[in-house]
């Protein structure tokens, strides 16, 4: 039976933004946030998760050290700045730098050994993860440095803390010296001809002083931060970093949330980035190896995490693979734990009552549009949809100028599969005017951790067809005896597949009986298990250990069934939860 359509919201217009302000600035803060690429300027689920911690914790001041790319890359911002954020500074990890002026910078054999430890560290301990070190400490025949010894103490955690130090005090070479200096030239055409597999000096040369310059960047920043009482960073990588380098100069507690694993979403990037060459020749190559300077990065970022890991008083996953995951990535057992995301229940249950009697055949994919998210295969699987269900649309609502490029390429193949009418992307949207109008959510995505927009769209009783990445099996069937007999409240699909991800979703649409039944299950599993109630009950605790300095020290790991007690238990005590504002595009 065909339904009359409620026709999609346009894209909110950039005028409707309120009017640019001045930075807050303040002396000190209770908690500052390390964030990168994130909160207040790009739009996506881990800063509508940012927007909405601060709000939920109006007791603390918050300060926000913003970590970008180049001012270039962002626009205004795309989130009003919640009243408790006191302080905001931005810094750029690329481009601006000045050059000094023409002077002898002669070898500082001191500060080559310093520097060449700390890659011994992060070497070793990379091929000790990966069980690449035979029993005296050397490479083993077919790892990437194979024949290479490292020593116990090159690899111990003594000397990562004499490294960042080093990095802290300025005993290492300055930005300077290393971009011009002689023993910088020495140090990295002796590595080139070490390790480099790619031949292309020229290449080599200019990723290894791109990827180190942001060291000093982030150093400086450091030094000049504003003090805070906490830290907490919500990713490893360059925030991370800088994380830890203020762990080690004020000596305040560093608390390191995870939603996506960024070592795993950069290697991704980098996976797929056109950017990074590899000059070997045909025969050169063995299709079972990465090309060099990609996996040059990796190791970079690796090592990046690894810094923010050994340092952070406690290092939060959303789920327990992903905590598997940071262990196995060299984060401390002790120091894991879980808490999921949660949200605004009563804020979003209230949507229920603007849904139409009738299931719409709408399917909404609400994210940012970019690669990870795979919108060309939710593209690709409309055509059998629409194939099967006449009057079935998509709507993609989300972002689209963070990859201009593949945005366009998504909108032609929507044209080129005959879709242009039925595929509508509809741009930043909020997430209450969307959830009411849709019958299905979709992830396409190639990677995610705990999101937030199918926990939203269960509150507002919207199923989900999902690919089976991250924590969505769980979210989908449930995890534990109690959890899964609520039922499925929705599908699980592989990766990259359309025709799965299309038969799923027509299986839902075209059969009320289960998705009324999916619906239900979606509703309790969000009242019962992640309302932001629990979550807020978990953070708080960790909030007041760490103003407080972190006083005592509490061993073991927590589970995901652990840390669904533990929030219940705090559930009664928690003050202003509905302050948190509606959550946007992911």
């Amino acid at each position: 039976m065909s339904e009359k359509k409620t026709p999609p919201p346009v894209a909110e217009k950039k005028d409707s933004k309120p009017e640019a302000k001045p930075l807050p600035r303040a002396s000190e803060v209770d908690i500052m946030l390390l964030l990168e690429g994130t909160f207040p300027y790009v739009a996506g689920g881990v800063s509508s998760w940012v927007n909405q911690i601060i709000r939920g914790f109006p007791e603390y001041s918050f300060g926000v050290c913003f970590v970008g790319s180049r001012p270039q890359d962002y626009g205004d911002m795309k989130y009003a700045l919640p009243d408790n954020v006191t302080h905001l500074e931005l810094h750029y990890m690329h481009g601006g730098h000045d050059r000094p002026s023409v002077a002898a910078m002669p070898r500082q054999p001191k500060k080559l050994d310093a520097m060449d430890a700390l890659h011994q560290y992060f070497r070793g301990n990379r091929l000790r993860r990966k069980g690449q070190l035979d029993e005296h400490g050397v490479g083993k025949p077919g790892s990437d440095l194979a024949g290479c010894p490292f020593s116990a103490a090159a690899m111990s955690r003594a000397a990562l803390e004499a490294g960042l130090a080093e990095i802290e005090d300025g005993a290492l070479m300055s930005n300077d010296e290393f971009l011009y200096g002689e023993s910088s030239w020495s140090y990295i055409t002796d590595h080139y001809r070490k390790f480099c597999s790619d031949p292309s000096f020229v290449d080599y040369f200019w990723t290894v002083r791109t990827m180190h310059a942001p060291i000093w960047v982030l150093t400086k920043i450091a030094k000049n931060l504003i003090p805070a009482k906490a830290y907490h960073t919500i990713s490893t990588g360059y925030a991370g970093f800088l994380g830890a380098l203020l762990k080690r100069r004020t000596g305040r507690p560093l608390l390191l949330s995870e939603h996506g694993i960024y070592t795993k979403e950069r290697k991704i990037d980098l996976f797929q980035s056109d950017w990074i060459k590899d000059n070997r020749g045909v025969l050169e190559r063995d299709p079972s190896q990465l090309a060099y300077f990609r996996d040059l990065w990796i190791r970079f970022f690796e090592a990046l995490g690894v810094a923010c890991y050994d340092q952070a008083n406690k290092i939060v996953s959303l789920y327990e693979n992903n905590r598997l995951r940071q262990v196995t990535d060299g984060a401390d057992t002790t120091r894991t734990m879980n808490i999921p995301n949660g949200i605004n229940l009563q804020r979003l249950s209230a949507l229920r009552e603007k849904r139409s009697k009738e299931i719409p055949q709408v399917l909404c994919l609400i994210g940012r549009v970019v690669p990870i998210k795979d919108i060309e295969t939710f593209v690709r699987a409309m055509r059998t949809v629409v194939d099967r269900l006449p009057d079935a649309e998509a709507w993609i609502a989300g972002p689209e100028d963070e990859d201009v490029v593949y945005a366009e390429g998504c909108k032609t193949l929507a044209r080129n599969l005959g879709l242009a009418d039925k595929v509508k992307f509809l741009g930043f949207q909020k997430i209450d005017d969307i959830l009411p109008k849709i019958g299905l959510g979709v992830l396409s995505s190639v990677s995610e951790a705990l999101p937030l927009v199918v926990l939203e769209g269960y509150a507002a009783g919207v199923p989900v067809v999902s690919t089976d990445v991250g924590s969505c099996r769980q979210l989908v069937y449930g995890l534990g005896a109690e959890d899964e007999a609520l039922g499925p409240s929705g599908r699980i699909v592989r990766i990259a597949d359309a025709e799965g991800l299309a038969l799923a979703a027509v299986e839902l649409l075209s059969d009320p009986e289960q998705w009324y039944a999916a619906q239900a299950a979606g509703i309790k599993r969000v009242e019962k298990f992640y309302t932001q109630e629990l979550m807020f009950g978990s953070y708080r605790t960790l909030y007041q250990r760490a103003v407080a300095g972190w006083p005592e020290e509490e061993g073991g790991a927590s589970t995901a069934e652990g840390q669904k007690d533990e929030a219940q238990e705090a559930e009664a005590t928690q003050a202003g939860a509905t302050q948190a504002t509606a959550t946007t595009s992911t």
